[in-house]
């Protein structure tokens, strides 16, 4: 089975519960819901979120529009992601981060067959819009980061994979060009962030739209991505401060 695991908890410091944030009527996280449901290759779309209590209102709104949920660790989401595949039987998925709304679900399929056609352990991104495509990977390789790693905090998850040597590394292939550019930040970290996606989704209106929608609205109004594209840098650099690499002797 392959799947999409919409990763988000409530906890945020930067932008305090980010994603139950309303804009035009619907919480941010929802945004992601309807990307990821715009996928032609997922057998299914699961939320995985926490066992806290503030997190009860993310599983009813996965409940509202009709896809899993699957409650796992607080800070382990190497073990999250793990315990859910066991529960839905998966195979390989897509992650898709609760912050990222408009993350495109045309790459998530490329990733999709591109493990279909190469049994692909895990796959990344390269070059691509911020936000648009974080990861495919498959639930043998998760098991084998679960077995190695000597931590319960895994929110920066990739370097378990991508710094052990315990599974092959790929790129993702065939992506078009419209996505290979780094002038644009479509992730939900501060406030600017939020004030970026509340000027597309208003321009939309309730028109549906996908990321390529996005990029070309993006094009004809320049302004538009120096909303937040001033804080990629600062974001990449906590990112950095962050991860860390556990692994057992």
């Amino acid at each position: 089975m392959k799947a999409i695991f919409i990763t988000v908890r409530t906890g945020s410091s930067r932008l305090p519960k980010k994603a139950i944030l309303k804009i035009n009527g619907k919480s941010t996280i929802e945004y992601v819901i309807d990307s990821a449901k715009q996928s032609k290759l997922a057998d299914k779309i699961i939320l995985c979120t926490t066992t806290l209590p503030e997190d009860d209102q993310l599983c009813k709104i996965a409940i509202n529009n009709k896809i899993d949920y699957f409650r796992g660790s607080i800070k382990d989401k190497l073990q999250r992601w793990n315990d859910a595949a066991d529960k839905f039987g998966v195979d390989f998925f897509v992650t898709a981060d609760g912050d990222d709304l408009f993350c495109s679900y045309e790459l998530m399929d490329l990733a999709f067959q591109q493990y279909d056609e190469n049994g692909s352990d895990f796959i990344e991104g390269d070059r691509l819009v911020s936000g648009s495509f974080t990861y495919g990977i498959s639930t043998g390789a998760l098991k084998r980061a679960c077995d190695i790693k000597d931590t319960d905090d895994t929110e920066m998850m990739w370097v378990y994979f991508t710094k052990t040597g315990i599974c092959n590394i790929e790129k993702l292939l065939n992506v078009p060009e419209i996505y290979l550019r780094n002038d644009i930040r479509m992730t939900l970290d501060y406030q600017e962030d939020f004030n970026f996606f509340e000027t597309i989704i208003h321009h939309f209106g309730n028109t549906p739209f996908t990321t390529r929608d996005v990029l070309r609205l993006i094009d004809q109004n320049n302004h538009i991505k120096d909303i937040n594209y001033f804080l990629e840098d600062r974001w990449k650099q906590n990112q950095i401060v962050k991860t860390e690499l556990v692994v057992k002797e």
